[in-house]
């Protein structure tokens, strides 16, 4: 199983758009085309099919724990030089 099948099924069971998917990123600061998004979507005998490269599944795994959690907060602890 590589990242575009991740990806997709990720997107299905958690029934997410591409737009979706483009916010989740944005979250992290990473930025991806609504076309580029579509090309990892595609079947992998498409001439446009693109593969999704380690950075892509990794940073939509991190802004899905902000989607879903909200931004961790820091204790007020750690904040505090002693």
């Amino acid at each position: 199983m590589d990242n575009n099948d991740i990806l997709k099924k990720l997107r299905v069971a958690l029934s997410l758009r591409n737009d979706d998917i483009i916010e989740i990123l944005a979250l992290v600061n990473f930025k991806i085309s609504r076309g580029a998004l579509g090309d990892m979507f595609r079947a992998a005998d498409h001439p446009s099919f693109v593969p999704a490269q380690d950075q892509v599944l990794r940073n939509f795994l991190n802004g899905l724990v902000i989607y879903k959690r909200g931004v961790m907060e820091r204790p007020e602890s750690e904040g505090k030089q002693v």
